[in-house]
């Protein structure tokens, strides 16, 4: 069995999909493509023209109109990628608090994922790549390589998105922290379109007692495993 050249890591936030995804990625020299930030690029063009995101028919036309890209860095400022919105480089804006606080209300229209879904198997599909998200093994990528779902205890997960924040200086309540991911999750989970769930042929990663370094040497060793298949 040759190795995966499509990886799927889906699973809520702060379970560590994106440290595994961004050290496989680096390690195979694949794209490492965070499919969350076509959602993001979505929320921020709809709040530049000036849109209601709770107007489900005009956020969808916006995702209809714009061209989103992610290529490798093109800056060596500590991003993984480099996402470009209609041409423009937005990758640290689509990090900026408002978009945080807004962006599971597009990505909950169902006209608005089935457009992100084209753009993201386009770019999918154009070689190696390592893929972040909620739906990629389920529906963005059915027939990726290999599926991976990383999941953790709430608890866990608003621990490590605090220090996240403290380490960047940023405000950072705990308590309200995971009153926000259990409320993302729980928007994630019983959405109508795409909810968040396993494929039935991923493999689960419980995180909650496991660090990043151990996740990814589970991961290499399957990968290698398969390779010598």
């Amino acid at each position: 069995m040759s190795r995966p050249l499509t990886i799927a890591i889906d699973g809520p936030s702060a379970a560590g999909k994106t440290t595994l995804g961004q050290r496989l990625a680096e390690k195979l020299d694949y794209l490492y493509f965070d499919t969350g930030v076509m959602y993001r690029a979505v929320t921020l063009a709809s709040m530049e023209r000036g849109v209601n995101l709770g107007n489900e028919k005009a956020v969808t036309r916006v995702a209809g109109l714009i061209c989103i890209d992610v290529q490798a860095p093109t800056a060596d400022d500590g991003r993984a990628a480099t996402v470009l919105l209609d041409g423009r480089d937005v990758t640290w804006a689509l990090r900026e608090s408002r978009i945080d606080q807004n962006v599971s209300i597009p990505s909950a229209y169902a006209g608005v994922r089935d457009a992100m879904t084209r753009q993201q198997r386009r770019i999918g599909q154009q070689g190696p790549v390592v893929m972040v998200g909620r739906d990629i093994g389920t529906v963005v990528l059915p027939d990726a390589d290999l599926k991976l779902y990383l999941d953790a205890s709430a608890e866990a997960r608003a621990q490590r998105r605090w220090q996240e924040n403290r380490a960047k200086d940023q405000a950072a309540d705990y308590k309200a922290i995971l009153r926000d991911m259990r409320n993302r999750d729980r928007l994630d989970a019983q959405r109508d379109v795409a909810p968040m769930r396993p494929a039935s042929d991923a493999i689960i990663l419980d995180t909650t007692e496991e660090d990043a370094e151990a996740v990814l040497a589970y991961v290499l060793d399957l990968i290698a495993s398969r390779d010598d298949a």
